[in-house]
């Protein structure tokens, strides 16, 4: 079985061409196996593409712990970037993952823009004093740091307090993303941003439905449509339009989306 390995910003996914539907999405732990960075390929998922009648291809998103997901931002840009490297699409595409049809476009140097679901106004978390909570495909809560906090966004625990907020009995039974932010000096700046990935069970490089979420969230703060967020693994942007209710419509998602090798298993 042939497969690739792609990253958007860091976010790194194992690729398969599964139009022949040869692969077996019921064995959790191959693709766990596969996702190992010592025993695998070594991934934070692995994503099916699919034929799919009235799309140009179907996206199957499952986490590294081998468990189908939500959706994926990153995954989906990553995606969009190996349907045009197999010849399926040009630079314009619909296809479907779990959330329903999505466009996406990919630009003259790379960049790869595709388009999120509508958003409901972000709610105020039922964790922490200030954090707030929204849905982009994938749920996801949001910690702003201030600038003068200590500790910085650079030296906070994301691991172990990513994992509490993640398995908080707020958001049983499936849990919830949990994103840190740092407030930036000017809104129009980068927006720090660090993401406990549920299924993965860690800190990921970066994180496409999270930015998003954070993307929105700021807009509470100052921040105002593009917005730019920087993660560990590089610099995303978010554009939108916001609604009188609060909402957000026409969200799109911008970055990187590189194919790193391909070999067979």
């Amino acid at each position: 079985m042939q497969f690739h390995k792609y990253q958007g910003t860091g976010n790194d996914f194992v690729m398969i061409d599964d139009r022949a539907r040869g692969f077996d999405e019921t064995d959790q732990p191959l693709i766990a196996r596969l996702c190992d960075r010592r025993f695998g390929i070594g991934a934070d998922g692995l994503i099916l593409l699919r034929n799919k009648p009235d799309f140009d291809f179907e996206m199957v998103y499952f986490n590294a712990d081998g468990r189908p997901s939500s959706m994926c931002g990153n995954g989906g840009r990553c995606t969009v970037a190996f349907a045009k490297y197999l010849g399926l699409i040009g630079d314009q595409t619909r296809f479907l993952a779990i959330d329903g049809p999505h466009d996406a476009r990919v630009e003259p140097d790379g960049t790869v823009r595709l388009k999120m679901i509508d958003v409901n106004a972000p709610i105020e978390a039922e964790v922490g004093e200030e954090d707030v909570f929204l849905h982009t495909g994938s749920p996801h809560h949001i910690h702003f740091l201030d600038p003068a906090e200590s500790p910085s966004l650079a030296e906070f625990d994301v691991y172990g307090t990513g994992h509490d907020i993640r398995y908080d009995q707020a958001y049983d039974p499936a849990g919830t993303n949990v994103n840190f932010v740092e407030i930036p000096a000017d809104p129009a700046h980068a927006w720090p941003v660090r993401t406990y990935e549920r299924g993965v069970e860690n800190e990921t490089l970066s994180c496409g439905t999270g930015v998003t979420a954070v993307a929105l969230a700021a807009s509470q703060r100052g921040a105002v449509s593009p917005v730019r967020l920087q993660t560990m693994g590089g610099e995303l942007q978010v554009s939108f339009d916001q609604q009188a209710d609060g909402s957000f419509t026409n969200v799109w998602l911008s970055g990187p989306a590189t194919r790193v090798f391909g070999g067979e298993l």
